[in-house]
């Protein structure tokens, strides 16, 4: 079988396709034939050996799959040979074959295209928990979401709409503000490309807080950090909620403590990778949340760009530039 492999510390340019031999089904284990990989920032950073998570390698890239049970192992219960399925794997994802825990396997709806099921888990995932689990998001809150148009920032809009929020799409274009609020968003703002000095700095907090009104926002998602971070942190309303969920812009802000003395509000960090490990029976109860609204018609994955295995590389430089919307997907036949 085929895999996009990294060899050594790189980016997109030092993966290689490779044949590879095909997984075996383990104990508590089953294989599956890949149709669909959703790409996500962090196959930016493993690559890179920048990610929390440091694979031996050679590895593939790829976190979160959808496909068809090939085989399953002893044990294996709740999925059988020929299901569709999803899966959220961290890496490994980019092969043709993947063997992972059956466990972090879920069954997909007929009608779920297969592009659709392999853009969902880790976007939709990490949304639900941040916005329900650790900020506890509630309606007629505000919420100002930073990095709207990416994968996770989209599914953030749309959730929060869900939740009965008043959502605030922040991005770098109009484009991705039109494209925000057309999934759900309220109003949306458009900022410049960092970095910016402490004039700068200034200006974008005052966009946010003439956006967010007077109050200031109840819980930010901050997916982008550097130096956006900061501005927004200020907007923030009293005893509000900034959720840290990750670092697109490419540097892990220095935030003034003071600021959360001031707002009297909480930082608060999202892992959704290691929160599944550790609550396993709550995150198939979200996943099966998750998929009811899909079905319902209430979100659905906004998939702007397919690449096919051979050109898997391209499609991590693409969303490495920061130039996607919504989600991208490598699609194998």
């Amino acid at each position: 079988m085929k895999a996009l492999l990294s060899k050594a510390v790189g980016g997109p340019d030092t993966l290689v396709l490779e044949d590879v031999p095909s997984p075996e089904a383990k104990p508590g284990f089953a294989v599956v034939s890949v149709k669909a990989v959703g790409v996500n920032f962090p196959d930016v950073l493993i690559i890179e050996d920048k990610y929390q998570f440091k694979p031996a390698r050679p590895f593939s890239p790829g976190g979160e799959v959808s496909g068809v049970v090939k085989s399953v192992g002893e044990g294996v219960t709740h999925i059988k040979v020929g299901d569709r399925v999803l899966g959220n794997t961290g890496w490994g994802g980019m092969a043709e074959e993947l063997a992972l825990e059956a466990a972090r396997l879920v069954k997909i709806p007929d009608a779920m295209p297969f592009d659709d099921a392999a853009a969902f888990i880790m976007t939709y995932g990490t949304s639900y928990h941040a916005l329900k689990d650790r900020a506890d998001l509630q309606p007629g809150q505000t919420l100002l979401v930073l990095g709207a148009a990416g994968g996770v920032g989209l599914a953030a809009v749309e959730l929060g709409k869900q939740m009965g929020a008043r959502v605030i799409a922040a991005a770098s274009s109009q484009e991705k503000v039109d494209l925000c609020l057309a999934h759900g968003a309220d109003a949306g703002v458009v900022y410049g490309r960092g970095p910016f000095d402490r004039d700068g700095q200034k200006q974008l907090s005052e966009q946010f807080k003439t956006a967010c009104g007077a109050a200031g926002a109840d819980v930010i998602y901050d997916g982008i950090g550097g130096d956006y971070a900061e501005p927004a942190l200020r907007s923030i309303a009293w005893e509000g909620k900034y959720l840290v969920v990750g670092f697109a812009a490419g540097d892990i802000p220095k935030i003034p403590l003071n600021l959360a003395l001031l707002k009297g509000c909480d930082i608060v960090g999202v892992f959704w990778g290691t929160w599944v490990a550790k609550n396993p029976a709550r995150h198939q109860k979200g996943v099966a949340e998750l998929l009811a609204m899909y079905a319902a018609g209430k979100i659905k994955p906004h998939v702007s760009g397919r690449f096919p295995l051979a050109k898997a590389a391209d499609a991590i430089r693409h969303l490495a530039s920061r130039q996607a919307m919504g989600k991208v997907v490598v699609t194998i036949d």
